[in-house]
């Protein structure tokens, strides 16, 4: 029997076999065994106003990319899987996929090393790569130390020139969004030495993904409009919750209808991410199962979040994290070609995130930026634990709900096993160095020590007999 490695061997030569093949015109895909087509084909693509890119609509996020341990090196300090990242970029080329999105933060600092590795293999003209000039630490805004993160993307994805350059995370920061840019690429002139290498052909596209304060995104549109810069795309977070209900989830988030709206107005294109909000979308309550499967029992969860993202005309690809093959195989259906949402699927959705809002989900999209937390807490993974008996319907507020017990025995079972007990979140002193780091603005020791009253509740409160 072949091992994983030699089966992942296998995948890629086959898919290599297959990127190389397509490029005569005239030569018909061969379907494979996955029931995918072999070929380009089939794959939605959108067209970059500014350079004519013919861009995939689906996206290749890589911060989640395979570890040898089994699981995504965004969380854990296993070594990447260089085969297996291998295999699967080998994979989404052969199937039309050419937008690959990295950072030199992702994976804990080794995203674009292992992008750039694999990617190296294939023909420059075959993929566009995206990459950030992430300083968020204040001591990586001095010029410097934010050239030598700029420099470094270079070494580490083997090229000569960036396709898709973005300022990362601008309207974050803990002394406010606006002061944040000024020091992160303003002060320091860094903006202006992106702007030259623009010009120089270093760069292709340059532009910006936002987080947050909602002034920084209108002051980077309006610097636009005036004509003392051009923003070639900018990133933003759209899904079918965010759409008309970012506040409701967090409230210093901007309606992804209103950040669209102003990109589509100017023209510009957008880049989506968090099309399934952090992973929510693809595992929701048993409510809006329900309500979506009524449409179309045989999509999948997460499909529809992707359809939704894509619909938009203005939008050039939608980025998804995919850990494993299966992920992009799925994905691939979903955009190979994608079906644009009509007005009834469009109702339904809004009706979905209604039920989702109905129930008190901690709006964590797992990205790690609070960690390592300074007691030891796992964050992510107290959240996501919490969310998941929630959307299970595994959740009691009271002795007297008829699934008292089996919902206190699924948290408290489930919680040991998903967090070890010294990183509960009754270890939370309520420092809040992590509050400053989240992009969703979540108050974490607030919510921790929701969630710790919540679990002691159920180990002090018994089910009644009977």
């Amino acid at each position: 029997m072949a091992t994983r490695r030699e089966f992942l061997k296998i995948l890629s030569a086959g898919a290599a076999l297959a990127l190389g093949g397509c490029s005569k015109k005239g030569d018909e895909a061969p379907a494979s065994a996955d029931g995918l087509s072999s070929g380009r084909e089939s794959m939605t693509f959108r067209t970059n106003p500014t350079t004519g890119d013919k861009v995939s609509l689906l996206g290749f996020g890589c911060m989640r990319l395979p570890t040898v341990s089994g699981g995504s090196a965004r969380s854990g300090d296993a070594a990447i899987d260089q085969e297996a990242v291998n295999a699967q970029v080998d994979f989404a080329l052969a199937h039309g996929v050419n937008y690959f999105d990295t950072s030199p933060v992702y994976c804990r600092g080794r995203s674009e090393h292992a992008v750039g590795i694999a990617l190296s293999r294939h023909p420059r003209d075959s993929y566009f790569i995206a990459t950030k000039l992430s300083n968020q630490s204040p001591d990586k805004w001095p010029r410097e130390a934010s050239m030598a993160i700029y420099e470094n993307s270079f070494r580490e994805l083997r090229t000569d020139v960036i396709d898709y350059m973005l300022l990362h995370a601008v309207g974050m920061g803990e002394k406010g969004g606006m002061e944040t840019l000024k020091g992160r690429y303003l002060d320091n002139g860094m903006l202006d030495f992106l702007l030259e290498e623009r010009s120089k052909g270093r760069i292709r596209n340059l532009g910006f993904s936002y987080h947050g304060d909602i002034a920084v995104f209108d002051h980077l549109l309006e610097r636009h409009d005036k004509r003392e810069l051009k923003w070639d795309f900018v990133q933003i977070q759209l899904n079918y919750v965010d759409w008309r209900h970012a506040k409701e989830v967090n409230a210093r988030n901007t309606n992804a209808e209103y950040l669209y709206g102003e990109l589509s107005r100017r023209g510009i294109p957008a880049i989506i991410m968090e099309p399934l909000l952090g992973g929510r979308l693809a595992s929701l309550n048993f409510r809006a199962i329900e309500q979506l499967k009524r449409l179309d029992p045989m999509a999948s969860i997460a499909s529809w979040a992707f359809r939704f993202a894509g619909t938009r005309p203005g939008v050039l690809t939608v980025l998804s994290g995919m850990t494993y093959m299966e992920h992009l195989q799925e994905n691939l259906r979903t955009f190979s070609p994608l079906k644009p949402l009509g007005k009834a699927e469009l109702d339904a959705l809004e009706e979905a995130a209604q039920t989702i809002l109905d129930f008190p989900l901690v709006p964590c999209n797992t990205c790690q930026y609070c960690m390592p937390c300074p007691y030891g807490l796992d964050i992510p993974a107290i959240f996501t634990h919490y969310n998941k008996c929630l959307n299970e319907g595994r959740y009691a507020d009271s002795v007297t709900d008829a699934n008292y017990r089996e919902a206190r025995r699924a948290f408290l079972v489930g919680y040991d096993r998903a967090v070890p007990k010294l990183r509960q979140a009754d270890r939370c002193v309520g420092c809040g160095e992590c509050v400053g780091h989240c992009p969703q603005r979540i108050d974490i020791p607030d919510q921790m020590r929701r969630i710790d009253r919540y679990a002691e509740m159920l180990k002090t409160t018994f089910p009644r007999e009977g």
